[in-house]
């Protein structure tokens, strides 16, 4: 990606082509709901998809190690950084606050080979 194309991307100026909301799915409906919208995405010629993830439950911190907020949230930039995704997968970076903000990702796609 460009930086001038990168630029709009982070200013919320470029809109995306595909959107998935993963929010409130559980790690075993979301794994295979993300591989099938990016590489669907792919394949149609889609290059900018958001990912939205949701931001996670604020919940108590009762023990000495902290817990992750956002399961997704975290989970889906690995994801997309391994096989079958990482091969689809060009730059992913958090989303302008127009198109969720920490909740949700721009992932820029590869084109189709």
């Amino acid at each position: 990606m460009d930086q001038k194309a990168f630029g709009k991307m982070k200013r919320g100026k470029l809109v995306p082509e595909g959107r998935i909301d993963l929010h409130g799915m559980t790690l075993d409906r979301a794994h295979p709901a993300l591989i099938r919208f990016i590489l669907a995405s792919q394949a149609s010629g889609k290059r900018l998809v958001l990912v939205i993830t949701g931001k996670g439950r604020k919940g108590a911190d009762d023990g000495p190690i902290p817990t992750p907020r956002g399961i997704l949230k975290n989970q889906v930039p690995q994801w997309l950084t391994m096989p079958p995704l990482a091969h689809a997968v060009l730059q992913v970076s958090e989303a302008h606050i127009s198109h969720g903000g920490a909740g949700a990702y721009y992932v820029y796609l590869k084109r189709p080979r």
